[in-house]
Formats: structure tokens, C-alpha cells, sequence
């Protein structure tokens, strides 16, 4: 059988058609090539069509440079094959797609900022545009001018031009020769490849999402006619459900959320002023009655089972306020261990507690008068409190 050098690509000229016939011009293991196609290969930031070929399901599809390569689930049997496009995915690719567009277009006349490149995702769609942030006022005005150009129904259509003679294009086509001219009716055009929607209304709606800083580009997040519905339905969803447990309308709830909120910082920014002037409290009381060494030093060596020494710092602190102290704490789960000392015990528990963990295989350090670490196991801690 020999190969063709280029596949048709049927999705050019109508990217409605969903069921097509084609012959088989080549396999090679799992994948299939035909002499026509309008199985879209993943390209430009659109990801590939799914579907059947003779009822194999296919898997993939990505350019084999001038061919389209199809992955196969299974052996195509016979030499012209019936094929079938998953039109779910291909419609909402095609909503995405040409809402990309449609919002490029605003962005650059609302605000200036020119599209850098586009990804569209299972879950929602971003875009990179370069220049600085955008506020919330302007990100809101795009929205409403993108809805608003939606709603009017512009066509959108498709043409092969010159690249050399194509006027009026949102940025450069990059390439010589014919070009594929993808316009909206006085708002945009772009040279594009991908599949597209007839007019603006098909896309349903548009709703962006978040933004973030990546690299020098602003990263906006959002989502079109199908995805938007379900993203606006699972929003009103949470906020029900907020407002639900808050027994509130939900157009109060942000406010009462947010009042709860700050409440429960400040009952925990008291919480832990309690707990420091408590953990205070405990090291004089446990000062108090640990009787001193031979050597004049209070020592004393607490264990727990889990935890965190965090936990153990203001009463260590308290503890070696006063003089000839030495405390430690240690932690099972994970091994770790705490060490604190007074100014006149004459031990600098920074530079002591590092040189013990690094011989027990742990790490860890501090100042003069307070350090802690971790070690790699229960035996490794046993060795290092051993040395107090």
C-alpha cells in the first residue's frame, strides 16, 4: 500500500461535519492514516477530536508532518472506513476556540494587551497576554464587550488567502503561501487552522475566571457556552451551600463569611496568647520543682508520641529564663528533638545540637540558646537524647 504524501483535511472547509467515509492509505501499528480526514490533530494550543474509525475507537490524532496520524483502540478492518466525530468534544473545542477569538480581539481594543499564545483544557480555557495586570473594573469590562459582541450573532467565517496580500489581521500570519482566514464580522481576524463555530451566538456565553502572573505575561483563565453553564451552576451551587449552613440569603453570605472569618482569627490569634502565657506558667512551675544536678543544672528531658515542637518553645523558653537550665524535647513521630538552654549553662545548644544530629544522621540547628532538628528514625532520636 503506498502512502499519500498529504491527508485532505476535511475540517478546513466544514467543521460541522461529523460523519465522513475516507480510505485507508496506511497502517502502522496503532496508527492509521487516511486520504481524507476532519479528525482535528492537536495543534496551536486545541487539543485532537476523538471519535470511531469503522467503529475502533480513536484515541488520538496529531500531524505527521503533511499527513494526520490517527491512534487506534483496536485493527481497522477494510480499505474505505466509515468515521464518526465525537461532536460533544468537537462543538465545545469549537465554542472554546472561537471564544479565544472573539475575547483576543476585545482584549487588544479594551485594553491594549495583545494575545500571546492560548491552551485550551479539559476544564477551561487560558489565555497569556502580554503587559502588566489587569483590575478587576477592566477584567469586567472585557467580559461584558465580549458577551455583548456574542450576543449580536456575528458570522464567522472562513477563507484562504495570500499571506502576502491578507489585510487587516490581529497579528502577523508568520508564513508565506495561502493561509487559512478565520474573521468575526467586524471584530477580528486570524490566520487559524482550528475549527470554529458559524456565528458568535453559538458560543453561549463567556465567563472569565481567575488571573495570575506567569513569566511576563498575565495568565486569565476562561470558560464558553457549555463549560460556562456548568462552571455559573456549580458557583450558584457552593454559594447555596454557604448560605445554607450561615442561614442566610446567599447574596449575604460573602459578608457573613467573611465576618465569621476574621472572628475566628481573633479567637485564635487569643487562643495562642493563652497558650504562650499558660506554656509560661508550666516552665516556672516545672522549674520549680526539678531539683539541680550534681552540677547545679536543672535538666529535664520530655517525651511525646506525635506532635509538633513548636508546640514545646515558649515553654522552653520559660524554663531556661532562669539560671543553670537545660530542656529538651523530643517527638517520636516524626524523630525530632528540641534543645534549649540557659545564658549560663555554658552550652551553645545551637552549635552542640547540630554536631549530634549530623553524627546520628539527622540535621538541623539554632542559636546559642535554642535549636532543634529532625533524625531519620526512633533509634537515631535514642542516640542523641542519650547526650543529655
Amino acid at each position: 500500500m503506498v502512502a499519500v504524501s498529504m491527508t485532505e483535511r476535511l475540517y478546513y472547509s466544514d467543521s460541522y461535519l461529523r460523519e465522513f467515509e475516507a480510505r485507508v492509505v496506511e497502517r502502522s501499528g496503532d496508527l492509521v492514516y487516511l486520504d481524507r480526514s476532519a479528525f482535528y490533530p492537536a495543534s496551536g494550543g486545541q487539543p485532537y477530536d476523538t471519535g470511531t474509525i469503522a467503529g475502533v475507537a480513536v484515541s488520538e490524532v496529531f500531524e505527521d508532518g503533511e499527513r494526520i496520524a490517527h491512534r487506534v483502540d483496536g485493527p481497522v478492518e477494510g480499505e474505505t472506513v466509515a468515521c464518526r466525530i465525537d461532536w460533544q468534544r468537537r462543538f465545545d473545542h469549537m465554542q472554546q476556540h472561537s471564544g479565544q477569538h472573539l475575547l483576543s480581539a476585545v482584549f487588544e481594543a479594551e485594553t491594549g494587551a495583545r494575545t500571546v499564545s492560548f491552551h485550551l483544557g479539559a476544564e477551561c480555557t487560558t489565555m497569556d497576554l502580554e503587559g502588566g495586570a489587569l483590575d478587576a473594573a477592566a477584567l469586567r469590562a472585557v467580559e461584558e464587550r465580549a458577551n455583548a459582541a456574542l450576543w449580536e450573532n456575528r458570522a464567522v467565517t472562513v477563507s484562504f488567502e495570500d499571506a502576502a496580500a491578507a489585510a487587516g489581521l490581529r497579528k502577523p500570519a508568520g508564513r508565506a503561501g495561502a493561509i487559512r482566514v478565520v474573521t468575526i464580522e467586524g471584530l477580528d481576524r486570524s490566520a487559524c487552522g482550528g475549527t470554529h463555530v458559524r456565528a458568535t451566538g453559538e458560543i453561549g456565553s463567556i465567563l472569565l475566571g481567575r488571573t495570575e502572573r506567569v513569566r511576563n505575561t498575565l495568565r486569565v483563565e476562561f470558560v464558553c457556552g457549555g463549560r460556562a453553564v456548568r462552571r455559573a451552576r456549580a458557583d450558584v451551587d457552593a454559594l447555596a451551600a454557604v448560605a445554607h449552613l450561615f442561614s442566610c440569603a446567599p447574596g449575604d453570605a460573602p459578608a457573613l463569611a467573611a465576618a465569621r472569618v476574621e472572628a475566628l482569627r481573633a479567637a485564635e490569634r487569643q487562643r495562642r496568647a493563652l497558650e504562650n502565657e499558660l506554656a509560661v506558667y508550666r516552665g516556672r512551675e516545672l522549674y520549680d520543682r526539678t531539683p539541680p544536678g550534681p552540677d547545679g543544672v536543672r535538666r529535664v528531658v520530655e517525651r511525646f508520641a506525635t506532635g509538633a515542637l513548636e508546640e514545646r518553645r515558649a515553654l522552653a523558653q520559660s524554663f531556661t529564663a532562669r539560671d543553670g537550665a537545660v530542656y529538651v524535647a523530643a517527638v517520636e513521630t516524626p524523630p525530632s528533638v528540641l534543645l534549649a538552654v540557659s545564658a549560663d549553662a555554658g552550652i551553645d545548644a545551637g552549635r552542640q545540637l547540630k554536631a549530634a544530629l549530623q553524627a546520628a544522621g539527622g540535621r538541623g540547628g539554632g542559636s546559642s540558646r535554642m535549636a532543634q532538628g529532625s533524625l531519620p528514625d526512633g533509634a537515631a532520636l535514642q542516640r542523641v537524647l542519650d547526650l543529655f
